[in-house]
């Protein structure tokens, strides 16, 4: 064998193993972005957002605030 036929095998070769990763990489990536979009789907349903927990819990703090408020001007005799 030459020197070329050499180069060409192993050319050969490492283009061949660079195709196969770049196609698994490629189809990882898919899976990625299916998965990364049904997470987004579902979170919601799954979770409270932040902001909304801290806005309802500050509203039952107002009312039990009002609620002992009145509880403490309630005179029973």
């Amino acid at each position: 064998m030459d020197t070329q036929s050499i180069i060409n095998i192993v050319l050969i070769i490492f283009s061949s193993v660079s195709g196969w990763f770049a196609r698994e990489m490629w189809s990882a990536v898919k899976e990625l972005k299916a998965d990364l979009a049904k997470l987004r789907e579902e979170l919601p349903r799954e979770y409270v957002m932040r902001d909304d927990y801290k806005s309802d819990i500050k509203e039952i703090k107002e009312m039990l605030l009002r609620l002992m408020e009145k509880l403490e001007h309630k005179q029973d005799k």
